[in-house]
């Protein structure tokens, strides 16, 4: 992975909002995001597309719902950057995982989860 191209792509805040968040839950759907963020679906599903495509992201579908997590194949600096961002400044995303958290019927994952 180039680190140039991890970093522009972690540049959008939404963006890094979203991948912490991912991080943190091990996998969330579009709607968990929306709700997260407070932001629309054909946002979420846009920067979600670009983090797919920066090969930070990977997906499963189950039934209806399509679920992110970070990729499995991320290089260990990648992974490190994102642990140390996630634990180093908590207070980032603890409004957007209190949200999360107040969703009301949050999809119900079959146990495959990463």
């Amino acid at each position: 992975m180039n680190p140039v191209a991890f970093f522009k792509c972690l540049a959008d805040e939404t963006r890094l909002r979203s991948l912490l968040l991912i991080a943190h839950e091990g996998e969330l759907c579009v709607c968990e995001l929306m709700e997260a963020l407070d932001q629309s679906q054909p946002k979420i599903s846009r920067h979600l597309a670009q983090l797919r495509q920066c090969e930070l992201l990977s997906d499963r579908r189950q039934g209806q719902w399509v679920f992110y997590r970070l990729n499995p194949a991320l290089p260990e600096w990648a992974r490190l950057v994102m642990e140390t961002t996630l634990t180093g400044n908590p207070e980032f995303i603890a409004d957007n995982k209190r949200a999360l958290a107040q969703m009301q019927s949050r999809p119900v994952r079959d146990g495959h989860c990463c």
